[in-house]
């Protein structure tokens, strides 16, 4: 398996929209592997396909106890159904490392979406699950977590991170 590069924010990409998956072969199902072993090198829950520069509809996901693991593997993943109940979450991003910020979501979701094995799929999240889905779903649709903050607050954001990513050029 491959360690992939994280994109991180501003980058033009991370605000595309994905495209569907329409042929789950042998690319989709490593591009998946890779993207369960990057996020856990980055321990995080969950991770997009465009947050490593791919443009597909592949989310994948771990929102276990940190001495379990299951992943779970999500292709074209599309929210059918969510709760009027809201849960507010201090969400962070492995593409805006170290900022975390307060975002509301629904409480809980229903998801529809075919797995690695080309199987259609429907499954209902709730609490950490919940959050996780919907913040990587906005992912495929061009959209960060930053963008429910307001304007201010997101351009701090966005600066910080120009910082940061010179920083880190700098430094190799």
């Amino acid at each position: 398996m491959t360690d992939l590069s994280i994109l991180l924010h501003p980058d033009v990409r991370l605000k595309k929209v994905s495209s569907q998956v329409t042929n789950i072969d042998e690319t989709i199902k490593k591009l998946c592997l890779d993207m369960i072993e990057t996020m856990y090198k980055y321990s995080g829950v969950g991770l997009a396909a465009p947050q490593v520069g791919v443009l597909k509809r592949v989310v994948v996901m771990d929102c276990s106890e940190l001495d379990e693991k299951n992943p779970k593997i999500l292709i074209n993943p599309e929210i059918i159904w969510s709760s009027e109940e809201k849960f507010v979450f201090e969400e962070g991003c492995l593409s805006i490392p170290e900022i975390r910020e307060k975002i509301t979501r629904p409480a809980e979701v229903k998801v529809k979406f075919t797995n690695i094995d080309g199987s259609l799929y429907e499954d209902h999240f709730k609490d950490l699950w919940a959050i996780c889905i919907q913040h990587e779903i906005d992912h495929l649709n061009g959209k960060l977590f930053i963008d429910y903050l307001g304007p201010i607050k997101r351009t701090f954001i966005t600066k910080k991170m120009k910082k940061y990513k010179k920083e880190i050029i700098n430094k190799y």
